[in-house]
């Protein structure tokens, strides 16, 4: 292999990599143009942006909120023994 075919092949190497990187290159931009985006468009971006479910509003039954408000008293009795005590 002589230095002239070596000098060829790197030529070619180089010209293809040239004509890939300008397609490449070219098909960067095609997906954001000017103006309105699509209808199709509009429909993806309204299926991605849109939340899965709404949690159900979860209601505290009167026992339950009977026993956490026992507690808090607890909590702050205990919080008033410790504040008497301390003086």
């Amino acid at each position: 292999m002589g230095l002239a075919e070596i000098l060829a092949s790197i030529d070619s190497e180089i010209s293809t990599l040239q004509r890939a990187r300008a397609l490449l290159a070219a098909g960067a931009h095609v997906g954001r143009k000017r103006g309105r985006p699509s209808k199709t468009a509009a429909v993806v971006n309204a299926l991605i942006s849109t939340p899965a479910k709404k949690r159900k509003k979860r209601n505290l039954t009167p026992e339950g909120r009977k026993r956490i408000a026992d507690a808090q008293k607890r909590r702050w009795a205990a919080m008033r023994k410790s504040a008497a005590g301390a003086k």
